[in-house]
């Protein structure tokens, strides 16, 4: 037996997702070994490595960067935080208080910093940090530092106001927490003082920090992060009371400013944006560092009011996690001008050590057409924002009930042993934090380890599925990716006659569910080659753009689901969870929308007698009535599987579609998603339950477009069978064939 292929001895990632030939991208690599690589270009033809399907394959690229370099080791630096700048305003030479409301998430014995100005490097300046024994405030300057303790143990999902207050010339110490009445608790107060005399110089030269604190003078590394919440953290001079600092900043109207207050920030303001304001005279301004949660209920919250954009006084709060990463900072190793002749598809970046040992990392991108480039017909879009919410899922490591979800043995691979060693690089938004919340963000500035050749196989090698079946066919096509129809909407699609989406297009913003709708509708022809798309309402947030943003809602097949009064996109305000509760269903936009998981065997396709409708013989030719279709396919077993759509007029479906397929087979490992049912009831699953199953739908669209809907994302697992000669891709052909043709559809009367 020959030895595993070490697929992680080089990790990185591409500084953007999607290239144009002719333009420029970057790789920012690392390598715990310090090793050499061996680097080439490969364009990907199939990425799945299962032994019973068609197998890697990929093509060979001359680049300019071919051959030997250097890859050094890199850590990640995760971990949120708010910085601000140096400044001497932040250093007051007399008494000086500072607080913060807090809701802690993950209380350790070891301390979590709220707010400082302290340098770890130098031991000087102040923290006020907490444990699960309580607050406490460390001091230091040049002759040593000390620490004062409340010694009152704190509660987990509880607000509280914490606040310290330092005499610098007299050495004076205070400190005091107080949690805040909730229900059937009182407000409850805690103080602890000390002296210590003469005083302390306090200046820690580097930047004031909220959730962490800066590990050196520079403030570019921190440490000591915090999980929770934090609203309203604010300096101001003087040794107050809890009452005085916490309404200092209570201006009942403009013209009162309080000379007192040094700085005062505002959570609430600019929540879609990664800057924080200072609402004092000051305007010491701060910035968000490796994205926090915004838009985050806080003290104020009412629960009257669930979208942030109506009261954002009551979304004062940032949830700050100790492993959030956006980007992981490191820099360039490559740089490659993406040669103008470079055919667009899925490519990868491979890299092999020079020793010969059994090791090889690919790190995929996606080039799309060069500008002035002639279009191929057929686009072929790329799901990215759906490979980017599962980035690094470790659902396989971390969800208990796996093996009996799967009805199968969990067999770790290389990938999941390095995420569970590494889980600086972050999770997918299928994953829960350190602290228990769910993970609303995901970014492709990091390393993902599932998106690339040899990976699990997951949406993307599925996908590469049908990229197989085009070369094969020797069908021309393009690739575009998410991001373009993000940015461009229907432009993105401009100059194609046929768009193909694929296995699992789930996540999509509202400009990418109008850029298709607008795209069939002005007479493009659309071919939906999977199941569960179209699904979740996100979006990438406008300002950290290599990031999308998923919240949960309280429905829909999740992994977590949102907390009250948070389900509304910090980046762009919109609601989150399902478009079909936005009124756009999938079944609205292809004709069909998520119906069920399948948990146990694959099934396949009958056709319906309306297959015998004129409209749909071209799809059907050489398919016989009771000939089953896909009762076969790699790994699954069978062409409907994984996830399965169905045909629903009272949620959009078009009136004049034509169901000329459906499926059979299923068994009771086939069960509904949560929305397709109101109360838990006997006989919900395949064997039982009409609405459990797959639909092929096709209809008409205006001005001579039409789409044509597989409803499974199994589907196109079963396009390789029997070499390629079999009755998917013989219906597949088909609607290709007739799509490509620019014969216009037309509407029934």
């Amino acid at each position: 037996m020959s030895a595993p292929i070490d697929t992680n001895a080089f990790v990185g990632y591409p500084d953007t997702l999607s290239v144009r030939a002719g333009e420029r991208i970057r790789f920012h690599l690392s390598s715990e070994a310090k090793q050499q690589a061996d680097v080439k270009f490969v364009r990907v033809r199939c990425a799945d490595a299962d032994a019973t399907g068609p197998g890697i394959k990929y093509r060979e690229l001359a680049s300019p960067i071919d051959g030997v370099h250097a890859v050094a080791f890199h850590e990640a630096p995760c971990g949120s935080f708010m910085s601000v700048p140096a400044d001497a305003r932040l250093a007051p030479e007399g008494a000086f208080s500072f607080g913060c409301y807090v809701w802690p998430t993950r209380l350790l014995a070891t301390p979590q910093t709220v707010l400082a100005r302290w340098c770890e490097d130098s031991g000087r300046g102040w923290a006020l940090q907490l444990s699960r024994e309580g607050l406490s405030l460390r001091v230091g300057g040049a002759d040593g530092a000390i620490e004062l303790k409340t010694d009152a143990p704190l509660e987990q999902r509880r607000w509280y106001w914490v606040q310290g207050a330092l005499d610098a010339a007299t050495g004076e110490m205070v400190l005091s927490q107080c949690r805040l009445a909730d229900g059937a608790l009182p407000e409850q107060r805690r103080e602890a003082r000390a002296t210590r005399p003469g005083g302390w110089r306090l200046d820690s030269q580097g930047p004031l920090t909220v959730a962490a604190h800066a590990l050196s003078a520079t403030g570019g590394r921190c440490g000591a992060h915090y999980d929770g919440k934090i609203e309203a953290p604010r300096i101001a001079e003087g040794l107050l009371g809890i009452n005085a600092l916490r309404r200092c900043d209570d201006l009942a109207r403009p013209g009162l400013a309080d000379a007192a207050l040094i700085a005062c920030w505002d959570f609430s303001h600019g929540i879609d944006t990664l800057e924080v304001l200072d609402r004092s005279p000051n305007r010491l301004d701060g910035r968000l560092h490796q994205l926090p949660c915004r838009g985050m209920t806080g003290v104020h919250w009412t629960g009257d009011v669930h979208d942030w954009r109506l009261a954002p006084r009551e979304y004062g709060a940032i949830h700050f996690h100790s492993d959030d990463i956006y980007d992981c900072g490191w820099p360039a190793t490559l740089e490659l001008d993406v040669p103008a002749d470079w055919k667009s598809g899925f490519h990868a970046l491979r890299l092999r050590p020079v020793d010969g040992s059994a090791a090889e990392t690919f790190i995929t991108f996606f080039v799309t057409p060069a500008a002035d480039a002639k279009r191929a017909p057929l686009a072929v879009l790329a799901a990215s924002m759906t490979y980017m919410a599962y980035a690094n899922s470790a659902l396989r490591l971390h969800a208990v009930h796996f093996e009996v979800l799967t009805e199968r043995l969990l067999m770790l691979t290389g990938d999941d042993i390095y995420l569970q060693e590494h889980p600086e690089v972050g999770q997918s938004t299928y994953d829960h934090h350190i602290d228990g919340s769910g993970r609303a963000y995901s970014s492709w500035l990091r390393p993902v380890l599932n998106m690339r050749p040899r990976s699990q196989p997951g949406n993307l090698a599925i996908d590469s599925h049908f990229l197989d079946w085009l070369e094969e066919k020797g069908i021309d096509y393009d690739v575009v990716t998410d991001v373009e129809l993000d940015r461009q909407g229907a432009g993105a699609l401009a100059g194609y006659r046929v768009l193909a989406t694929l296995s699992h297009p789930e996540y999509y913003s509202e400009a990418m569910m109008n850029g298709i709708m607008a795209f069939q509708n002005a007479g493009g022809r659309h071919l939906a080659l999977g199941a569960n798309g179209f699904y979740w309402r996100c979006a990438f947030h406008p300002k950290a753009p290599a990031a999308v943003e998923v919240r949960r809602g309280m429905a829909g097949t999740r992994t977590w689901e949102s907390q009250p009064g948070e389900v509304h996109l910090a980046g762009t305000g919109e609601p989150g969870a399902l478009w079909r509760h936005s009124g756009f269903a999938p079944q609205k936009l292809i004709g069909v929308g998520f119906s069920a998981m399948v948990y146990d065997h694959a099934g396949y396709y009958l056709l319906t007698p309306d297959a015998a409708d004129a409209r749909v013989a071209f799809a059907v030719e050489g398919i016989a009535q009771g000939e089953r279709i896909g009762d076969y396919g790699v790994r699954i077993g069978g062409a409907v599987g994984i996830e399965i759509d169905r045909f629903d007029v009272g949620l959009g479906s078009p009136p004049h579609a034509v169901m000329l397929a459906t499926s059979h087979g299923l068994g009771p490992g086939a069960l509904p998603t949560p929305e397709e049912y109101r109360t838990t009831v006997h006989g919900l699953d395949g064997e039982q339950n009409a609405l459990v199953r797959a639909d092929m739908v096709f209809f008409e669209t205006a001005k001579g477009g039409a789409v044509f809907s597989t409803g499974s994302i199994s589907y196109v697992l079963s396009l390789s069978h029997n070499g390629y000669d079999n009755n998917v891709s013989r219906i597949t052909g088909n609607v290709l064939r007739r799509f490509l043709d620019p014969a216009p559809f037309e509407l029934p009367a």
